[in-house]
């Protein structure tokens, strides 16, 4: 028994190293819903930062895309300190430069690193650039699905205040624990609940489940407080950043597809654990594409290659 589980685990530590590259820059049918997910960006342009905002922009440029979703940490390593502070351009105007990055809006919300910072900053930008948008700390995005007549719903949760190691660390999280848990977990559940949309994903900064060295806590905490409000209320993904690597889990007996979205601009070692249906440590970006039967789910990596699909249908 030990040799059968030591070969099945060797062959799961391949496909998380050794996946197939598919063709580059993707085509997507422009009467699908089409958006493209980034997380821990802002680098000053190094760690493939700025080639991989090139690539975003590609992808913007040849596909109809209805918005990007910034899943966390859009400016490492301490935030901004105000709306005015030369981080943005550093981190954010003088990389993604792609005039395709200018047209789609941005949707963002805050990960560990902007509460370093000023999180109200991050918010008060919406005002300053039209292509962002982080009208709450967490908030809804509802889209429709080509002329269906249905509709896509988008949660942003604001993940930093549901963990305790934020929460009661004061000194170097100021914000995050004067922020109401249970307001928000209650309007997480409220929302889900009360909404009839054909497809629900949920976006927040911090891993439900994922292979990392980041301490046990930070799951644990997701999984007592978010976990069921996803499992039992139609959610078909939770798509995080945080852990700079590319993971699909799906635990034994889940109805979500947890999905870690790589960092966009430095990435770390993975392995599999349990629940891994894939995993790949490049850096990159992802992409879903959505109709009213199935979501289309891609990972591409910083050599503009598709290293996985992943399809879920009604």
């Amino acid at each position: 028994m030990k040799k059968i589980t030591s070969i099945l685990f060797l062959l799961l530590l391949l496909a998380c190293s050794e996946q197939k590259f598919h063709s580059s820059l993707l085509k997507l049918p422009d009467t699908n819903l089409n958006v493209i997910v980034a997380n821990d960006m802002g680098r000053r342009g190094v760690s493939e930062q700025k080639n991989i905002a090139g690539l975003l922009g590609e992808v913007a440029a040849q596909n109809k895309i209805a918005f990007m979703a910034v899943a966390g940490d859009p400016i490492h390593d301490d935030g901004v300190k105000n709306i005015d502070d030369e981080e943005w351009n550093l981190k954010i105007e003088n990389i993604y430069t792609a005039p395709s990055l200018y047209t789609i809006p941005w949707y963002v919300i805050s990960g560990n690193h902007e509460y370093h910072g000023n999180v109200q900053a991050i918010l008060d930008y919406s005002q300053k650039s039209k292509r962002w948008n982080a009208p709450a700390r967490y908030f809804t995005v509802k889209q429709p699905i080509g002329d269906s007549g249905k509709e896509c719903l988008f949660v942003f949760v604001d993940t930093s205040p549901i963990i305790d190691k934020y929460r009661n660390n004061p000194e170097e999280y100021p914000e995050a624990g004067s922020q109401d848990l249970n307001a928000q977990l209650a309007w997480i559940k409220q929302t889900l609940e009360s909404s009839d949309a054909d497809w629900k994903i949920v976006i927040g900064h911090h891993p439900v489940y994922a292979d990392t060295e980041k301490v046990d806590s930070e799951r644990i905490d997701m999984q007592n407080r978010l976990a069921s409000l996803l499992e039992n209320n139609g959610v078909a993904f939770y798509i995080c950043g945080h852990i700079h690597n590319f993971q699909h889990i799906k635990p034994k007996g889940s109805k979500v597809n947890y999905i870690v979205n790589s960092s966009a601009s430095k990435s770390r070692k993975v392995k599999p654990i349990e629940g891994t249906v894939f995993c790949n440590p490049d850096p990159g970006f992802s992409v879903m594409s959505i109709t009213t039967d199935r979501i289309d789910y891609y990972m591409e990596n910083h050599k503009g290659k598709v290293v996985y699909t992943y399809t879920v249908k009604k």
